[in-house]
């Protein structure tokens, strides 16, 4: 055999071996990019209904407008003028404004609302916050910073319980100034009532009216809630344990903090601006004024009804529905004087005491 025999066979084996080579060899593997991680949902705003800041208006505008009555009534339709001013409110609806305004009051502790809506992260955290409130209000008492929203409530009603019983101080004082000898306007003041029935149909048939919500004062209360700012507001936290009523805005306020009290969600908060300690004290504030109505002759009488039983029993029935520790009006008497889903929830045994409804003492 020739050498060129020799070296073509040696070529066509080491041909013949890069090709087996080559088709046991492994394809490099194509370049696959990661999925990217599923994005997470924002909590939801906050968010109020507009049912709550009509309510909340109602009380603000009433209350504002019985802070306009003065002592050292000037004639006897003066004071006439303050009965049928301050006659002018349903005791459910008064009630339902108070809490209603106190909740937007809670909204503006920045406090409350982070601490609430560090459980709004989670989904699922989030329901169980929502069911536990709307299974028992009080539960929201529990919830970090409950203290500070609920120092806002006592602190920004409690300025007003202060103006209305400076106002029922000077009122009832007046009545027995105004029966004094040098006092100019004892003649009139001291003079039989014409009319007495008609003025007590009047003041009743007023009662009966239904309130109208302010749409200024509406839309005001309707921007801060939602916002969470605008009223300008500080006070001192509060420690528990709160009355229903202000329990009842703490959940409401709470409801909101989570994004859980939209339109969607009126029916909770309007059951949730329903107190029955509270309508119960205007209700009876209300007896005592017809009954005031009804014993009362002349002026200096009727200037007293409004004193005792308008200005100062709406000062006494908000504080008993604010503070753990008040009196409250009886029953008629005759008389004419940055958040984590990992947080821990409070535990609903912790609310117990919050629960209970204290019961309304007499006189």
């Amino acid at each position: 055999m020739s050498l060129v025999h020799l070296r073509r066979g040696a070529a066509v084996v080491a041909v013949a071996v890069a090709s087996l080579l080559a088709s046991c060899s492994t394809p490099e593997p194509a370049v696959v990019e990661a999925a990217p991680p599923p994005a997470i949902a924002p909590p939801p705003p906050v968010t109020l209904n507009a049912s709550v800041a009509q309510a909340a208006s109602i009380y603000v505008t009433f209350i504002r407008d019985v802070g306009t009555i003065r002592a050292g009534f000037p004639d006897a339709e003066s004071i006439q003028q303050a009965m049928r001013k301050g006659a002018a409110y349903d005791p459910a609806q008064l009630s339902r404004g108070m809490i209603a305004y106190a909740s937007i009051l809670a909204l503006q502790s920045p406090e409350f609302v982070m601490g609430v809506r560090q459980y709004a992260v989670d989904p699922v955290q989030r329901r169980q916050v929502i069911n536990a409130i709307v299974a028992d209000p009080a539960y929201a008492a529990t919830l970090p910073g409950a203290d500070y929203a609920a120092g806002l409530i006592i602190s920004t009603l409690g300025q007003d319980i202060a103006a209305l019983t400076t106002i029922a101080d000077a009122v009832e004082g007046d009545a027995y100034t105004i029966q004094e000898r040098q006092d100019p306007r004892r003649r009139w003041a001291v003079t039989p009532i014409p009319n007495r029935e008609v003025r007590l149909q009047t003041a009743k048939t007023i009662s009966e009216g239904q309130m109208l919500p302010s749409a200024d004062e509406s839309a005001r209360l309707f921007a801060a809630g939602n916002a969470g700012q605008g009223l300008n507001l500080s006070a001192s936290p509060a420690r528990a344990p709160y009355t229903p009523a202000v329990a009842n805005a703490l959940a409401i306020a709470a409801l909101a903090a989570l994004g859980a009290a939209g339109e969607e969600a009126k029916a909770n908060t309007d059951a949730l601006t329903a107190e029955t300690n509270s309508e119960f004290c205007l209700s009876m504030s209300k007896l005592n004024l017809f009954q005031c109505l009804a014993a009362s002759r002349p002026s200096y009488e009727d200037m007293f009804c409004v004193g005792r039983h308008i200005v100062r029993d709406l000062a006494t029935c908000a504080s008993s529905s604010t503070r753990t520790s008040t009196t409250t009006v009886s029953a008629p008497e005759d008389t004419t004087g940055q958040p984590t889903p990992t947080v821990s929830l409070p535990q609903p045994g912790s609310t117990a005491s919050l629960n209970q409804t204290p019961a309304a003492s007499g006189h």
